[in-house]
């Protein structure tokens, strides 16, 4: 027991050695305050030290003292200054939010903007938005877009709705102008022509488009073997001929002294009067199209264009401006060439668009680099209240030279630039292939999801840039245009085309459930349209066909139609908006007074110079309805008002 005893204290005796050696080395290593802070520094561990450092960083606002807050300030909030400075300021020293707080604040919200100048040191680009330019407000247009109520109860069929665009005042400038110059170059042979014979040249027309015979002989579709059976119960062919050389638009006479002021005299009556129905019957969406569109004629013309980048090269060039959903021709406009005194016309572009959109507010055009500008947008955003998306030209003067240069940039990036009314994106779509594009419609820096990463400017671009070329491309499908040496022709050609394509869109709409699930009714409508055209004059034939399916047809019409005789020719019909047509119903007199025609007839008297017994060469005067010889006037008799 004693052995044992003296072993346990001699234990107790080396742990208490062991515990007092440990207190006097922690008694020595223990040192101030400040030395024990650099040895706990030296001691932590590295991720000790990024917590210190980020506690330190993460010092609110009531535990740091002055110095230290003026130390986080950062250069912008120097020079902001004043009350919105400190509120930068507590909103930057407060970096311990949470990490869902600081994704939905404004990832531009502490980024340093960056200035760009354009070329011409007018205008100056920010990199980023313009946090206080409001975006374009559009309101919502008076009347919805789509036919006019003008339109809607105009067009009662296939051929009322053609010619709510081909008016009879088109029609009757065009046969005085046809009779008068088939008289003068054929005399007494001259058998005048009238608005059933015109509309029936125009249906042929029509259909010859809808069998796509544009560059097929005439004289193969009156062939007896492989030629249409309409076109031959119709009219023969020397008369289709004859009437395609013969047809004019204005008075030879008085040509040269109003082509000298005027490029499209040859036409120009006609012209003004068709351009003006365009917009009073249909109503464009939110979205419009401004573009240019080529006719192809390689004949002689005082302003023929060269384009090399469309199909035909050479053609008579029109501006167009078209409602981008449905590409109805809204507005049109020939481009004649350089003023009269030879000198390039100046903001071209400009002046374009700003004519092709008179009269509308409200939208958003979509162009090319041709017309777009920021002198552009900011007219039509001042006043109309309209947006402009379009690609840009990399030689405008109020570009920055920095959206330019592609060095140093990854394919499909995006670089922005703001002021307060315009946003400008330059997108690399391949390695040195820069694609610029100006918008008043879009006021951030939006990308989409897609692959590619494009902006969002370049999709509505995208979506809306193809009004014209879908214009273009129907209407060249079922081209009624024929081979010729003459540019007014030409140019009456393609308005029949255009015509024929918006009276198609007229009557789709309004007739919505009109052959539902074709998928071929543009065809079906032309077709129709052409038909309905020659019927009148296939009826009134006095002499059948010599072919027999041809003779058929006339047959066929005349049995249908229970007329029995064939139909003498038909007064011109009146527009419900011309002027001219209560007094011409007026002076007419009595109900009794003979029909208006131009139709030759066998069976009257000249009503002016009843001496003369010329009873075969008798027509009918437009104004005071009398019967006249040739010899007095081939279209008014001189005893009539001017």
């Amino acid at each position: 027991m004693a052995d044992d005893f003296t072993v346990l204290q001699v234990l107790q005796q080396m742990f208490a050695n062991v515990e007092q050696v440990d207190s006097e080395e922690e008694a020595e290593d223990v040192s101030e305050e400040e030395d024990a802070e650099e040895c706990h520094a030296e001691n932590v561990s590295e991720e000790e030290e990024d917590a210190e450092e980020r506690h330190v960083e993460n010092v609110s606002e009531e535990e740091g003292d002055e110095e230290r807050n003026a130390e986080n300030v950062s250069e912008e909030e120097e020079e902001e200054g004043g009350e919105d400075g400190e509120e930068r300021n507590a909103e930057r020293r407060d970096l311990s939010a949470p990490e869902e707080d600081k994704a939905d604040s404004d990832p531009h919200e502490d980024q340093v903007p960056d200035t760009f100048v354009s070329k011409n040191g007018k205008i100056k680009w920010s990199s980023v938005p313009c946090v206080t330019a409001p975006p374009p407000q559009r309101k919502n247009t008076e009347r919805p877009p789509g036919p006019t109520a003008y339109a809607v109860s105009h067009a009662r069929d296939m051929v009322s709705t053609f010619l709510l665009f081909v008016t009879p005042q088109i029609e009757r400038v065009i046969l005085d102008e046809t009779n008068r110059e088939g008289y003068l170059k054929r005399g007494e042979e001259w058998k005048f022509m009238d608005a059933t014979d015109l509309r029936a040249y125009l249906g042929l027309l029509i259909l010859a488009g809808v069998y796509k015979s544009r560059g097929e002989a005439a004289a193969s579709l009156w062939d007896a073997q492989s030629g249409r059976v309409i076109f031959r119960a119709t009219m023969p062919l020397k008369l289709f001929y004859t009437y395609s050389s013969t047809l004019r638009f204005d008075d030879r006479g008085t040509r040269a002294a109003r082509r000298a002021t005027d490029k499209l005299a040859a036409i120009r009556e006609v012209w003004d009067m068709w351009v003006e129905r365009l917009p009073r019957l249909y109503d464009p969406g939110p979205e419009v199209t401004v573009d240019e569109q080529l006719v192809a004629f390689r004949g002689r013309c005082p302003f023929r264009q060269y384009m090399p980048s469309k199909p035909a090269k050479y053609g008579i060039k029109s501006w167009v401006a078209c409602d981008a959903k449905s590409s109805y021709a809204w507005k049109m406009q020939v481009y004649t060439g350089k003023l009269s005194d030879g000198a390039p016309e100046r903001n071209l572009g400009m002046r374009v668009v700003l004519d092709m959109t008179e009269g509308l507010k409200d939208r958003n055009v979509t162009c090319d680099n041709l017309f777009t500008s920021y002198e552009l947008g900011r007219e039509l955003m001042t006043t109309r209240n309209m947006t402009m998306v379009g690609t840009v030209r990399k030689n405008r003067s109020e570009l920055p030279t920095e959206l330019l240069a592609t060095n140093r940039r990854r394919v499909l990036s995006s670089q922005f630039a703001f002021t307060p009314t315009t946003t400008l994106v330059s997108y690399l779509a391949k390695k040195k292939k820069n694609v610029l594009l100006m918008s008043t419609r879009h006021t951030d820096a939006e990308i989409s999801d897609r692959d590619d990463g494009k902006p969002t400017i370049i999709l509505d671009y995208n979506r809306n840039k193809g009004g014209v070329d879908n214009l273009d491309k129907v209407v060249t499908y079922y081209s009624c245009k024929r081979k010729t040496a003459r540019w007014p022709l030409v140019i009456f050609d393609n308005m029949i085309d255009v015509s024929t394509y918006n009276a198609f869109v007229i009557w789709r709409e309004i007739n919505p459930n009109w052959m539902p699930g074709k998928r071929n009714k543009r065809r079906f409508f032309l077709e129709q349209l052409g038909r309905a055209l020659v019927n009148p004059l296939i009826e009134r034939r006095q002499r059948v066909p010599h072919t027999a399916a041809a003779a058929a047809v006339v047959r066929g019409l005349r049995t249908a139609s229970c007329r029995g005789p064939p139909p003498q020719r038909q007064p011109e019909e009146a527009d419900d908006d011309d002027d001219e047509a209560p007094a011409a119903a007026s002076s007419a007199g009595p109900s009794s007074s003979p029909p208006v025609t131009s139709c030759v007839s066998k069976r009257k008297r000249c009503q002016v110079c009843p001496v003369k017994k010329d009873n075969k060469t008798t027509t009918v005067c437009r104004r005071c309805k009398k019967y006249v010889c040739r010899a007095c006037s081939h279209v008014y008799c001189p005893t009539c008002p001017p």
